[in-house]
């Protein structure tokens, strides 16, 4: 008998003039019933379900998730990770990988035995994971799950 795993995270964020936005993700997975028996593993796949629900609940939160017809924005609200206009007109700085994006990107490269710091300097010429935007740590993270083999 399959074992099932449920995982769902919510959070709401405040916007100028009291508005606020939220988004919810919840995730159900069935693991071999066996995995009970070796409580490492299974809290590894909890920990790694657990950083990719992090990860899509931030994209949903900055508007990565919504087809550009469905959004409705206010002026001030940041539609997505990628660079804004500041108030001079100047291009801002992108806005920085989540935590929890830095977080899941580090368990997911030590589960697959990547070397992180190789592969940061490579990919993004950076050095920290914490240096990532939001959007490139959201890339990377599809990837690197990309790469499971199996």
């Amino acid at each position: 008998m399959p074992l099932k795993l449920n995982v769902g995270l919510n959070k709401k964020i405040g916007e100028p003039n009291y508005g606020s936005r939220g988004a919810s993700v919840n995730v159900e997975l069935e693991l071999d019933s066996g995995l009970v028996n070796e409580p490492g593993k299974l809290q590894e796949r909890i920990r790694q379900l657990f950083g990719v629900v992090r990860a899509s609940l931030a994209e949903e939160l900055n508007g990565n998730g919504q087809r550009s017809s469905d959004r409705t924005q206010t002026p001030q609200a940041q539609p997505n990770g990628n660079a804004q206009r500041s108030d001079n007109g100047q291009k801002a700085q992108p806005r920085p990988a989540t935590q929890s994006q830095v977080r899941a990107i580090a368990a997911i490269a030590k589960r697959l035995r990547i070397n992180l710091d190789e592969l940061l300097g490579q990919r993004f010429r950076l050095k920290r994971t914490q240096d990532l935007s939001i959007k490139q740590a959201s890339q990377l993270i599809d990837e690197l799950n990309g790469n499971k083999g199996g």
